[in-house]
């Protein structure tokens, strides 16, 4: 994964700046060695921890329940020839 570039990198959306450190470590880590895999429920446990913090569990698993149908409809998946 590679952190976005260009105008989308320099916009000062908060959003944006959270996700470009994020690819950043998760670049620098994959270049370390680490499995991209390993590096995704490392990323999954800590997000999920930080909701629940935030949030309480009960709106995280309303959060998570409504992931399957999204992944289901291609909304994660970043190439285009995905399997039906």
């Amino acid at each position: 994964m590679r952190a976005l570039g260009g105008a989308e990198r320099d916009s000062g959306d908060p959003r944006i700046e959270a996700l470009n450190l994020i690819l950043e470590a998760w670049d620098t880590a994959t270049e370390t060695g680490i499995a991209s895999e390993l590096m995704a429920y490392a990323a999954i446990y800590t997000a999920l921890t930080d909701l629940v913090a935030a949030f309480g569990e009960e709106s995280v698993v309303a959060l998570v329940n409504g992931l399957g149908s999204r992944i289901l409809k291609g909304e994660f998946t970043l190439t285009k020839g995905r399997l039906a």
